[in-house]
């Protein structure tokens, strides 16, 4: 089972490439707005109970995929709320389970990550979509980001489409292609 975890600042492609991603092997998507939303459904975002089941759900969905030896690609902005190590947790347990976590990076210029993110797929999860917002917060996400293990492969989104990046992707961590 391969756990292929795409991480990458608010607005970089993650989805996007994700399902290209997907389409192209047959992996699993597992989105982390998917339990974002359902937790935000009971708990405010950032309270304790919703960071604890937020990152329990992530893992026990990552932990049973790699028992199941079903491979998945995970998308994740890092961001303040998630808990120091979480990326630690994520290896730990995929591993322990017989499978092996594989990190991309995306990055975007500033301008271009403004740009897009009012395109309106991103309302679908209720995406952050405030460019006000963003630069307030942008330092906070920078800092969280950093924070994350450098990818075994580093895509600027603005360089390469959804497809090239996706099968370059595919390519580097050498993975099936189902089409």
């Amino acid at each position: 089972m391969k756990l292929v975890f795409i991480h990458g600042p608010v607005a970089s492609g993650k989805l996007t490439i994700a399902k290209e991603l997907g389409r192209m092997t047959g992996y699993a998507v597992f989105h982390n707005h998917l339990v974002v939303d359902a937790v935000a459904a009971v708990f405010p975002f950032g309270t304790e109970q919703f960071v604890r089941l937020r990152e329990k759900m992530w893992l026990d969905v990552m932990r049973e995929a790699a028992m199941a030896k079903r491979s998945l690609i995970f998308t994740f902005a890092p961001e303040p709320t998630v808990v120091e190590g979480f990326d630690r947790r994520v290896v730990e347990s995929v591993s322990a389970a017989g499978g092996s976590t594989h990190f991309v990076q995306l990055t975007v210029p500033a301008a271009v990550q403004e740009e897009r993110l009012t395109a309106p797929s991103r309302a679908a999860f209720g995406k952050l979509q405030s460019v006000v917002l963003l630069r307030e917060l942008r330092t906070q996400f920078e800092a969280s980001e950093r924070a994350m293990p450098k990818g075994e492969i580093v895509i600027d989104t603005s360089a390469l489409g959804p497809a090239e990046a996706a099968r370059t992707i595919a390519e580097t961590l050498g993975l099936p292609l189902s089409s």
